[in-house]
């Protein structure tokens, strides 16, 4: 395990880069140096470079997913104001930030109060809490995310949208609201239907 050869070194570093394995590319040397000084057996030398990538590549899947759920910057679970708003319990709020079963169930999640109760903050806090679980989340006003659709269907490309919309186990759809329909003079009287806006 001895890294001494300038050569083998450099064969060693082109081979990693060609599997992709940026973790063990910048950490062998050091780890295989300890492990000649503690004189360990060639499982573990591998076990400790595993060890390392599969942690380096958990914590580029998170940033990854980070960046794709769109979240507000500062909205935590740490940041929120439990004892401001006495109907949400904490302990109730913190099972469902482990996301436990309910996601794979397909279960919705829905927060609904007066503007300024926190809704926002909460469900944003609640989805960096199952991104940082491993759990693909999107956070989106629902005005844009019709807009988008819309789009998608004037495009004809909805069912690429879709799929897209797929591959996240939750969507975080701020600002759902009901907007009655508008009736113009001389109009016919329309059933109400259901309209999103933003808040």
């Amino acid at each position: 395990m001895r890294t001494g050869d300038p050569v083998d070194a450099a064969r060693v570093a082109l081979i990693l880069a060609e599997l992709r394995l940026p973790a063990i590319r910048r950490l062998w040397a050091d780890i295989a140096a300890q492990a000649d000084k503690e004189g360990w057996p060639a499982a573990r030398f591998l076990a400790a470079l595993a060890e390392h990538e599969v942690a380096e590549r958990g914590r580029r899947r998170i940033e990854r997913h980070l960046a794709d759920a769109r979240l507000p910057v500062g909205k935590t679970l740490d940041t929120f104001d439990f004892a401001a708003v006495a109907m949400i319990s904490k302990t109730q709020i913190m099972a469902l930030a482990a996301g436990d079963g309910w996601l794979e169930q397909g279960a919705n999640l829905i927060l609904f109060g007066p503007p300024g109760a926190g809704k926002s903050h909460l469900a944003a806090a609640l989805g960096l809490a199952l991104v940082e679980h491993g759990w693909r989340v999107l956070f989106t006003r629902t005005t844009d995310l019709v807009q988008r659709l819309q789009f998608a269907r004037r495009e004809l490309a909805l069912e690429p949208a879709i799929a897209k919309l797929d591959k996240y186990h939750l969507l975080i759809l701020d600002d759902l609201a009901y907007s009655p329909p508008r009736r113009r003079p001389g109009s016919v009287k329309t059933r109400p239907r259901p309209a999103f806006c933003s808040n």
